[in-house]
């Protein structure tokens, strides 16, 4: 394990010794107390000898996103115990059904905008961030993918979500929204952790603002030729100082916008990667179709592709489409 991230697990059991031992100043006959406290000393140990992050059963390195979710943790995914096992299915289970609480409701119309996605994590949990956020007549919409994977790039998704949310509530400019974003997220995330996103907001009028921080080109499709609106700007958690440049264009009616992270483009068959070209293409062909049968075109395509091959990554797609009005 990185130096770094054992630094910051040596800070977090410390700073738990602390708080157990003024609970059980309070409570010193308290059996539960006692048994934390003597796990936490003995996680400790294991820093100071050098054996923390190695499986007592097989003398393996434990998985990295297990030890920050749960410091304390002693054995491998492989060398659980039944019971072991059985608790953590019951935390994947509720991690999965609080992370799907966080999406937006499907089919969500607001204005002159339509909207579809299709969110499936590759495991239990994603990393991958879908947002739609309503607000003073104008659709925010945030599309991410947080490095890593597992139960530690699903809790950076929800505090992404929940810095979106709180900051888009306040009514600020988005240039100072994902700015804020980024700096929250450069102090408390672990070096070398980061999300490539892509913010927006749709106008009534048809006004659209883009920022692509770091991310894969969103396609815009009902035009004469598909446009693509690259990235930007860097990636969020890399650096603090960062100027997060926007593009600003105006969509018409039947005109969409299509969002997607990484399990899309790097699909793959026997020979190659399904890539951003080819859905330029699918996009160019289908750009009639309202957001949900995009999707649908969309996922029947890359099934094509890969034979229908189980997906190696999370895979999120988003369509957002102007309606009505021109």
């Amino acid at each position: 394990m990185p130096p770094v991230e054992i630094d910051f697990l040596h800070s977090q059991l410390e700073k738990r010794k602390g708080r157990l031992e003024a609970a059980l100043a309070q409570t010193p006959s308290n059996e539960t107390l006692v048994d934390l406290l003597h796990e936490v000393d003995s996680a400790l140990e294991r820093m100071a000898s050098g054996s923390y992050g190695i499986c007592e059963e097989c003398h393996d390195t434990i998985e990295a996103d297990r030890l920050l979710s749960d410091p304390l943790i002693r054995y491998c995914l492989d060398h659980l115990t039944a019971a072991g096992r059985a608790a953590l299915q019951r935390d994947l289970d509720l991690a999965s059904k609080l992370q799907r609480g966080l999406l937006p409701p499907p089919g969500l119309c607001t204005g002159h905008w339509e909207t579809s996605y299709h969110y499936a994590p590759a495991g239990p949990v994603s990393g991958d961030y879908c947002d739609l956020i309503p607000s003073n007549g104008h659709l925010f919409f945030i599309v991410g993918d947080v490095s890593g994977k597992g139960v530690a790039a699903s809790m950076l998704m929800a505090q992404l979500h929940a810095l979106f949310r709180s900051l888009i509530g306040m009514g600020l400019p988005l240039c100072q929204i994902i700015a804020q974003v980024n700096h929250v997220f450069c102090e408390s995330v672990l070096a070398g952790l980061y999300a490539t996103l892509v913010f927006g907001q749709a106008s009534q009028n048809g006004e659209v603002e883009i920022h692509n921080a770091g991310h894969l080109p969103v396609i815009v499709a009902g035009r004469d030729d598909v446009l693509r609106i690259d990235s930007t700007s860097m990636p969020l958690g890399m650096f603090q100082d960062v100027e997060f440049a926007a593009t600003r264009l105006h969509l018409q009616a039947g005109e969409t916008l299509f969002l997607y992270t990484d399990g899309l483009s790097e699909a793959r068959n026997q020979d190659d990667e399904y890539g951003v070209d080819r859905l330029a293409h699918l996009m160019s062909q289908q750009a009639a179709l309202s957001p949900t049968e995009l999707i649908s075109a969309c996922l029947n395509d890359v099934n094509t592709f890969t034979d229908s091959t189980p997906y190696a990554d999370d895979l999120t797609l988003l369509a957002i489409r102007r309606v009505g009005s021109v």
